[in-house]
């Protein structure tokens, strides 16, 4: 058989196409499944800390969450965070009163905490007056499940590579 005739053979041979298509495939469809899961894993972690952070809220107003400390409330808001890992040590909380002359809102970036310290920083924990209206903003730190995924390449993460999900709420203090 002459290269000729061999050449002509090799080129209508059809095996190993499946194995050229899925190489080719596979990278892509891997890539849009993991940055799918990322963000799934993204909102149900933001949609939890809302939630637990309206069940604390809720539990303020009403005053069965006595005393009102800032450990007392982040042990409720931990307590109805189920997809939270480590939260007593990933969840920091701002709360202050409002100015009702100048209506001034919180600053615009969320203290979170700091991972890369011992030490955390000391956040405004007011529990204001009767009638006055109230502030409280929630900041926890996760790490990216995918930490080298395109989603995780794409948030905006800390030093040491987690990303902040704030959640805010306001109410007012009953008599």
């Amino acid at each position: 058989m002459s290269l000729k005739q061999i050449m002509r053979c090799s080129w209508h041979r059809e095996d190993g196409n499946a194995t050229i298509e899925f190489a080719l495939i596979f990278p892509a469809i891997m890539t849009l499944f993991l940055m799918v899961f990322e963000v799934g894993l993204y909102m149900t972690r933001g949609v939890m800390l809302d939630r637990a952070v309206d069940i604390g809220m809720r539990e303020l107003r009403l005053g069965t969450l006595t005393p009102m400390t800032h450990d007392g409330l982040k042990t409720k808001i931990c307590d109805n965070s189920v997809i939270i890992p480590n939260c007593d040590s990933t969840v920091l909380i701002e709360l202050r009163p409002i100015d009702e002359d100048t209506w001034s809102p919180l600053d615009q970036d969320a203290t979170c905490v700091d991972r890369s310290e011992e030490v955390q920083p000391v956040l405004d924990f007011d529990s204001g007056a009767k009638h006055e209206m109230m502030l409280v903003r929630v900041c926890a730190v996760f790490d990216p499940f995918f930490p080298t995924g395109k989603m995780a390449s794409q948030m905006k993460l800390d030093d040491t590579g987690g990303y902040a999900l704030v959640a805010v709420s306001a109410y007012v203090n009953e008599p």
